[in-house]
């Protein structure tokens, strides 16, 4: 018996362990490695043990607790933290209809007689809204449900949640919660985007929503089709006694509340429209995976109560994803960019989610590896989040002696380079950037993108260029001149006058798309902006230590030993000498200051916070009174400039350093004395 509990004991800690590790992932790395289904049934697993074995409950268990999207960022910048008015909960969910009826059951033993509002479940992030007087005040993520970050100033930016209400008769104060999400053709071009610019695609909308929502530099929201739908109304002096009526008063004031949420009087018109939108959501522009069933009584919904993680007034009911079974008929090897290979699925057509599939990721040999796919296997096919096609399974009852086992390429199926994979990724690269045709037509392509350099040329014109070797390099292309063009086919006077004038205006571009225009492997539009605002100038960035860079804004590790490794080769500072020689320009406007005292000569000095004044701007003083502006605290740091919401990191290390820390009034009193 010992044995057996030991062995209960043993599995318990290792669904907790499971558990918490793909809550990290979900919520704050918004980098899932399973569906919810997956994430659900391991949950299941262990509520049903600790139900059967309550001697090894823990207050600390997931089954207790709310998953936390609180991020903890070493070296970074911190969201401040506030505590929620009142609890932000989770749902309990169900994927069997049976269970909804036991939900229902419940219900009936306190009182049989009520109404029920049927909601969509949006698949976004949740967020919790306070108005006072009519006007938004504070935005806050779920957190842990008792703290969440305080993405005020971001919220703002999304255009459907209003800064003030409109009408009369909301109260005085109170919190709104609903979901903040990212349609279909938001999310379409922002992996675009991506991709074009070698980032990490994101999985689903889901985790698009929740990325963009922490964005540290809050402009870029504007581009990121933020929405948002509210579903529930908390205060204190809550007048109302229908939950659907409030919500109807919510739109009223200018909320923004679904069209599609219906007051049910019957357990089978819940059914009913469960049945009718497991089919109608995929028509819909945005990510739903479920509904939400309340009741509608608010009297009876406080005579329900709550469990410690969720209301026993309502449940979710999850739809299972449409998943499909097809012939994996070969498989493409495709080479990226940044020399990255990625394995493409080619399959027998079928029709899912409202279109029809042909291809699909296979990610890279791991996942390959993992699924034990072979070339003529039956697979089962998903999309993630409605959206990107992924294999998720091998019906292997249909395997058969025409299968084939796939064999991951040792050599660039374009240059015929040996690949290499690094210990702490899962994809193989071609080292080969400046020999690779594939690596060099696709670099000079995204060089010359709208978001980068705005060159008039796509792929055809950078193939036509490379075919008839003009070009080699970004730098190539600002040697060519109209009679050298004039050779090519298809080009006249004035086609090449237009693409010599696109080369000419790209001189203006600035820094921070010049940085994105280079193709750094993991630098996208933000992490260019974000860089360039804290290393004003190239050679800041290509002479950075690691933990200079890790200060800056959405760096992490493995961007910053991009960096780094890029910096480190010849070629590429050849490259950008060459830019520069052309007018490039490799340095902030903001950054060129002129000297106009030496009060600051010798001094070192570390911004954090935001100021009266742009960071920018901050960082020009300091360099026009003769001082350094560094990125990051360390011994020979003599001040921090600090202004509100300074980096938490930051004081903690000048704070143990000893370095004097100085508000913005001490120093424009330094500069101005």
């Amino acid at each position: 018996m010992k044995k057996n509990t030991d062995d209960i004991k043993r599995r318990i800690d290792e669904l907790r362990k499971t558990i918490l590790e793909h809550n990290h992932r979900y919520y704050v790395k918004n980098e899932p490695v399973i569906s919810d289904f997956e994430y659900d049934i391991l949950l299941q697993d262990l509520a049903g043990l600790e139900k059967k074995y309550p001697q090894f409950a823990s207050i600390d268990s997931p089954t207790v607790k709310v998953g936390s999207d609180i991020e903890k960022k070493i070296g970074g910048s911190f969201f401040e933290q506030s505590s929620h008015r009142f609890p932000m909960l989770s749902l309990s969910n169900t994927y069997d209809k049976g269970e909804l009826d036991a939900f229902f059951e419940r219900v009936d033993k306190v009182n049989d007689s009520y109404k029920v509002s049927c909601e969509l479940k949006i698949d976004g992030t949740a967020i919790s809204l306070t108005y006072t007087e009519g006007v938004l005040k504070k935005a806050l993520t779920r957190g842990d449900g008792i703290v969440g970050d305080d993405v005020t100033e971001n919220v703002k930016l999304i255009p459907s949640i209003p800064h003030k209400l409109s009408g009369s008769g909301y109260p005085k104060d109170f919190d709104i919660r609903g979901e903040i999400f990212m349609p279909y053709s938001s999310f379409d071009r922002l992996n675009q985007e991506r991709a074009e610019s070698g980032e990490n695609l994101f999985a689903n909308p889901r985790n698009a929503a929740s990325g963009s929502l922490k964005l540290q530099d809050s402009t870029l929201i504007k581009n990121r089709g933020l929405d948002c739908i509210l579903y529930h109304i908390v205060c204190e002096d809550f007048n109302f006694t229908s939950h659907y009526e409030s919500l109807k008063k919510a739109a009223e004031w200018g909320l923004p509340t679904s069209k599609y949420t219906e007051l049910c009087e019957s357990r089978q018109n819940v059914f009913d429209y469960i049945d009718k939108w497991d089919v109608a959501r995929r028509d819909l522009p945005y990510a739903t995976d479920g509904v939400v069933i309340k009741i509608d009584d608010i009297a009876l919904q406080n005579s329900l109560g709550y469990t410690a993680k969720s209301p026993r007034w309502a449940t979710a009911y999850k739809f299972k994803p449409e998943e499909a079974l097809t012939k994996l008929i070969s498989v493409d090897f495709q080479v990226g960019r940044t020399g990255a290979v990625t394995p493409v699925a080619n399959l027998e057509p079928v029709h899912l989610s409202g279109t029809t599939v042909k291809r699909a990721s296979l990610h890279n040999a791991d996942q390959i590896e993992l699924l034990d796919i072979h070339i003529n296997d039956y697979v089962f096919v998903e999309k993630g989040g409605e959206i990107i096609p992924k294999i998720t399974g091998v019906d292997k009852t249909k395997r058969n002696e025409e299968s084939a086992k796939i064999l991951f390429p040792e050599f660039c199926p374009d240059c015929g380079t040996k690949l290499q994979r690094s210990e702490l990724e899962a994809r193989h690269y071609c080292p080969n950037s400046i020999g690779c045709p594939t690596q060099i037509k696709a670099k000079i392509v995204h060089f010359c993108g709208r978001k980068a350099m705005d060159i008039l040329a796509g792929d055809a014109t950078i193939e036509q260029f490379f075919q008839a070797g003009f070009i080699k390099n970004p730098a190539d292309l600002y040697e060519l001149d109209k009679e050298r063009l004039l050779t090519l086919e298809g080009w006249k006077e004035r086609s090449a006058e237009r693409f010599l004038d696109s080369l000419n205006t790209s001189r203006a571009v600035p820094f921070n798309r010049v940085l994105f225009a280079l193709g750094i492997r993991y630098i996208g539009e933000t992490t260019a902006k974000n860089l360039t605002t804290g290393l004003s100038e190239i050679s800041k960035i290509a002479n950075a230590t690691k933990e200079e860079l890790l200060s800056i804004p959405e760096v992490g590790e493995t961007l910053a030993e991009s960096i780094i490794e890029y910096f480190s080769d010849n070629k590429n500072i050849e490259l950008i000498n060459r830019l520069k020689s052309f007018g490039l320009k490799f340095q902030s406007e903001s950054s060129k200051s002129e000297v106009i005292s030496d009060k600051l000569i010798g001094k070192t000095i570390v911004i954090s916070g935001n100021f009266s004044i742009s960071r920018e701007a901050i960082g020009a003083l300091i360099e026009s009174h003769s001082g350094k502006n560094s990125s990051s605290v360390s011994s020979k740091t003599d001040y921090l400039l600090t202004g509100d919401k300074a980096g938490p990191s930051k004081l903690e290390k000048a704070t143990k350093l000893g370095v004097a820390i100085i508000t913005e009034e001490e120093f424009m009193n330094m500069i101005n004395n």
